[in-house]
């Protein structure tokens, strides 16, 4: 049985315009589909537990994947576990064994990956979640004009503070001295806002979308795909180390499954947001707009996703997030392994 086709192709998009080339091969991967699943299912061993947040739109390939059989497809059998807690805790439960693997927002794993925790990354899945909206009547309409306001976001740890404190230091701003940076629960961000407590807000889709759908006032100043982050991936998989290391083809498999189910969601947004619906109180229509600003046929692998990796490295290290004995080169070395090879 094939997976099911979007009932309607959302308008072009930056996504699927960067995405051209890729859609060719998705659509025929789709195709052959249910042939893979039936021999696959006889072969199908020990379960593998891969943790996600439930919560998130941008991780839609997850369930993509699982109902749509390319986890099957590729051999390999995957329990899904909603996680929410703590980026440590989340690396250590996959580090131990708990878990056997996880997807999450590279702005939150470098920092905790610096630290030692044996997980390898193996793949990639989308561009793009992350955004920076500013108060068009404190005129914060452009980076620039963010010196001397604050910031509201809903974790001091969080992408959002991690990724816009870089820009700004790109952008000839002190991230620790001409913004200051206000924390408040996520779905109080929006009130803070319109009561002057804060003048911008860096968070995630869909919860940033769904503030500036109450507050008009509130206008996008830049995401992480401004600029030279245009083609950098946000998202990645992550993978035990000993597994990497004991079992490349399951690896290498699990890694291939989120991959093509990524693919399947860039060119299938609605049916994508219509999965995904059932895990999310969010209106349906209002994933499918998210879903549009994101770059989910944007996933490197092997070389290029280690520079990428490395790339990022230099970021944290250039505002004082990584140590300063950290060699970015050496550390992407470290945690990303190439199980496509």
């Amino acid at each position: 049985m094939n997976p099911p086709a979007a009932p309607e192709r959302a308008p072009l998009t930056r996504r699927q315009l960067l995405g051209g080339a890729g859609a060719a091969a998705v659509v025929a991967a789709s195709a052959g589909l249910g042939a893979h699943r039936v021999a696959a299912a006889q072969s199908l061993g020990k379960p593998l537990t891969l943790a996600w947040n439930a919560n998130a739109i941008c991780l839609v390939p997850v369930p993509v994947a699982d109902q749509l059989g390319f986890f099957r497809k590729h051999g390999v059998k995957v329990e899904l576990t909603n996680f929410s807690g703590s980026t440590d805790a989340l690396l250590e439960s996959i580090a131990t064994g708990k878990a056997d693997a996880g997807v999450g927002m590279v702005h939150r794993w470098l920092k905790a990956l610096e630290q030692g925790f044996d997980v390898k990354i193996t793949g990639a899945s989308h561009g793009g979640c992350t955004r920076l909206a500013g108060s068009k009547a404190a005129g914060v309409t452009d980076l620039q004009k963010l010196k001397g306001k604050t910031i509201g976001v809903s974790d001091l740890a969080s992408p959002g503070k991690n990724f816009f404190a870089i820009l700004l230091s790109k952008h000839g701003l002190d991230p620790n001295k001409d913004v200051q940076w206000r924390q408040y629960p996520a779905d109080l961000l929006g009130l803070a806002a319109e009561k002057g407590e804060i003048q911008a807000i860096a968070d995630s889709d869909p919860n940033l979308y769904l503030i500036q759908k109450r507050h008009k006032d509130l206008v996008e100043v830049a995401t992480n795909l401004t600029g030279e982050y245009a083609d950098k991936t946000c998202c990645v998989l992550g993978v035990r180390g000993s597994l990497v290391r004991g079992d490349k083809a399951t690896s290498a498999a699990l890694t291939r499954a989120i991959v093509e189910a990524s693919d399947w969601v860039a060119n299938n947004p609605n049916e994508s947001a219509r999965i995904f619906s059932k895990f999310s109180p969010v209106p349906e229509a209002d994933l499918r707009a998210v879903l549009g600003t994101l770059t989910h046929n944007h996933h490197p692998s092997g070389v290029a996703l280690r520079q990428q990796i490395e790339f990022y490295a230099r970021d944290f290290k250039s505002i004082g997030v990584f140590k300063p004995g950290t060699d970015p080169a050496k550390f992407a070395s470290h945690v990303v392994a190439d199980v496509l090879a």
